[in-house]
């Protein structure tokens, strides 16, 4: 597991999608999709949801019960961390079923072009946060 707890997962997944939500050019991108997005984390739990329903902006929240996401996905949090740093396909995992999505498979697939830039971002974010024991995984 790269993640001990669940603080650990919110601090380093969570902050990542706190820093492209303040990113105004790649949250713009991301919120064309107008999606309403939750990811269930695994080992360690964590709920994440992305909120991109005005088109304009990312509004990222924890563990929100209260909204109704239109896409759910779910996977083990080390899942998540090699799909950011670019080393796992989304189609390729979700067909495995690393990546369990409840909602329209093709929104999802249709944001595969928007992440390429975000992958970058992740590796920049996590040597801005001290955490470059997190970039080289198999």
């Amino acid at each position: 597991m790269y993640f001990k707890d669940s603080e650990e997962l919110k601090k380093i997944l969570g902050g990542f999608f706190e820093k492209a939500a303040a990113d105004k050019d790649l949250a713009k991108e991301f919120a064309k999709s107008k999606l309403l997005i939750r990811f269930n984390y695994t080992e360690p739990e964590l709920s994440i949801t992305l909120d991109m329903t005005d088109g304009e902006n990312i509004v990222v929240t924890y563990n929100d019960n209260e909204k109704v996401p239109e896409v759910d996905m779910s996977m083990k949090a080390d899942t998540a961390h090699k799909f950011w740093l670019g080393k796992l396909n989304l189609t390729m995992a979700i067909t495995r079923k690393l990546m369990i999505v409840k909602g329209p498979v093709p929104k999802v697939l249709a944001f595969i072009p928007v992440l390429k830039p975000a992958y970058q971002m992740y590796k920049d974010y996590l040597k801005e946060i001290g955490r470059e024991d997190l970039i080289e995984v198999e």
